[in-house]
């Protein structure tokens, strides 16, 4: 299995390692999503992670469908948000173009370790600004 491969399992097992713990076994609850944030996002939300009132924002903004439930789809939209978010971190102070290095992402770390000099060009268009 690829590495890639890899990490989206590992996200769909985090997400039904709580969601199975109350209720509906294939969505987060309130409880369970404040559980899931404090436990495996805590590097990335670390100033959400403490506040309770910041952690129920998350949910609502994320509950597209107001069930006050989390299904994975509207989950995975915190995943895309936050590993966005993680690439842009790891791309301050660094020069745009080719041949540059990344430093930490919202966890502290980066991917293939700092400065790990991969090459690809950010002139392209699909939506946002780098």
């Amino acid at each position: 299995m690829s590495q890639m491969e890899h990490s989206i399992e590992t996200i769909i097992n985090v997400f039904h390692q709580y969601s199975t713990r109350l209720g509906h076994p294939d969505t987060l609850n309130q409880k369970e999503f404040k559980q899931l944030v404090q436990k495996e996002l805590a590097n990335f939300l670390k100033n959400e992670k403490k506040n309770d009132a910041a952690i129920k924002d998350i949910m609502e903004d994320l509950d597209t469908n107001v069930d006050k439930q989390l299904s994975f789809e509207e989950f995975s939209i915190l995943v895309g948000q936050l590993t966005e978010a993680s690439h842009e971190k790891m791309h301050e102070g660094h020069p745009k173009g080719t041949d540059h290095s990344h430093g930490p992402g919202l966890g502290g770390k980066s991917g293939l370790g700092q400065g790990h000099g991969h090459s690809h060009s950010h002139d392209h268009d699909h939506g946002h600004k780098h």
